[in-house]
């Protein structure tokens, strides 16, 4: 397993009909989990970091632990497995640069907030510290709504990519990937009940994802990959398990994951997943607390929370990315 760059892996999944996972990593069990599942799957990996998580694990730490996650899976699995270690939702120069020089093999500056011209501006002086230094940048156009780490986007003003500006802004910048905005949303809350409809089970179905602005994407940018963030699937069994042990996640909802698969099958080549890893781990937590109230080792709860991460990452490798066995 070495750290490399997100390129090789995109060009592989955009010609092979599936996307490559990228995880958002805050501590050892979290990735622990993930590397466990992409080993076993024999699948390429992103694990990404947000600036949030910088700041709570520190870097020198993150990178240590994926260090030793590299040197497990090199002497227990005995093969190759590519990660891409990416900084998400980088918001300044600075803190790009400071991940470049830290390591990190790709970096994403979301400069969504600003005009078009000073997106482009900002994005650009990215791209070539980045590509001086090897490594490879994501750019964002839309605004994807919702709350996560650092990121609160308002319903009010999240927006839409506009086809017609993806041309000049991937030209001017010279980015390697783009984030596009279609209707996914950050957090375990992706909509409002007034945007849902609800099935026979009184659960709530999401708005169905803009694949007219993803197909109108790709016809301006042929080859060329795109990226989802906010797309997890916020999965019922865990905001059960949350529910029924202490916690309180009313109408938690999120992207269907047959839509996910669809998205991955196009031009789709990474799909970012954090807070579905999160929900198992509080789940999992929450759980065992409620079973063993007299434990207070926390070995004992975080190895089951480790064991579900690991089993939901696996799930998503291989039932929503499509690219487990493409390590």
């Amino acid at each position: 397993m070495s750290i490399v760059t997100s390129k090789e892996m995109f060009k592989k999944a955009y010609e092979g009909g599936y996307a490559i996972g990228a995880f958002n990593v805050n501590n050892m069990e979290i990735i622990q989990g993930i590397t466990e599942a992409a080993i076993e799957e024999k699948a390429p990996l992103i694990l990404q970091v947000s600036s949030g998580a910088r700041k709570y694990a520190k870097h020198a730490y993150l990178m240590k632990l994926i260090e030793a996650a590299i040197i497990d899976a090199e002497e227990s699995a005995g093969f190759d497995l590519p990660i891409c270690v990416h900084l998400d939702h980088g918001d300044t120069f600075e803190l790009c640069k400071s991940c470049i020089d830290g390591g990190f093999s790709s970096v994403m500056i979301d400069g969504s907030h600003h005009s078009f011209e000073d997106n482009i501006k900002l994005t650009r002086q990215v791209v070539e510290y980045a590509h001086d230094h090897g490594v490879v940048v994501e750019g964002e156009l839309g605004r994807l709504a919702g709350i996560e780490d650092a990121v609160n986007v308002s319903a009010e003003d999240a927006s839409y990519t506009r086809p017609d500006e993806v041309e000049e802004f991937v030209a001017k910048t010279g980015v390697d990937s783009l984030a596009i905005a279609i209707g996914t949303s950050h957090g375990a809350y992706k909509f409002t009940a007034a945007q849902c409809t609800r099935n026979e089970k009184g659960i709530l179905v999401p708005p169905p994802l803009r694949f007219d602005i993803l197909e109108e994407v790709t016809k301006r940018l042929p080859g060329f990959p795109i990226v989802l963030h906010g797309s997890s699937s916020v999965p019922q069994d865990f905001v059960k398990m949350i529910n029924e042990n202490g916690g309180k996640m009313p109408d938690a909802v999120g992207i269907p994951e047959e839509q996910l698969r669809e998205a991955a099958r196009s031009a789709v080549c990474k799909i970012n997943i954090d807070s579905d890893l999160r929900l198992a781990m509080t789940g999992s937590i929450r759980k065992y607390f409620c079973e063993h109230p007299d434990h207070f080792d926390p070995r004992q709860y975080l190895k089951p929370a480790r064991a579900n991460i690991k089993e939901i990452v696996k799930h998503k490798l291989v039932n929503v990315l499509g690219c487990a066995g493409k390590a």
